[in-house]
């Protein structure tokens, strides 16, 4: 899967980057026909507090799969989305599944 990750108004170090590619890896046990990644990085500062936010768009045959979560730090944004986006996959596997059930 290629994954494309950009962050806006700062630059990601290598570590997150790394961090980010091995966690959307996993996804592939899911899904043999994910296309790539697209991942948005932001930093949100509301109030006291700056949220970090990260938005991944997963292109798969057929349709787009997206999830955007904010939390304290990226790390945990992206286990959150990706956990998200797992659930997704599940779902348009089974849809899938489904509709050719129905034309066989």
């Amino acid at each position: 899967m290629k994954v494309k990750t950009q962050s806006v108004h700062f630059s990601a170090d290598a570590k997150l980057l790394e961090f980010i590619e091995k966690k959307l890896a996993k996804l592939d046990q899911f899904s043999d026909r994910i296309l790539g990644a697209d991942v948005m990085l932001k930093l949100e500062n509301s109030g006291q507090v700056k949220d970090k936010i990260a938005e991944i768009r997963l292109n798969v045959p057929g349709s787009t799969l997206f999830t955007k979560e904010s939390s304290k730090s990226f790390e945990a944004s992206v286990e959150v989305a990706v956990d998200t986006l797992k659930r997704q996959l599940i779902k348009h596997k089974e849809k899938l599944q489904r509709r050719n059930r129905r034309s066989a």
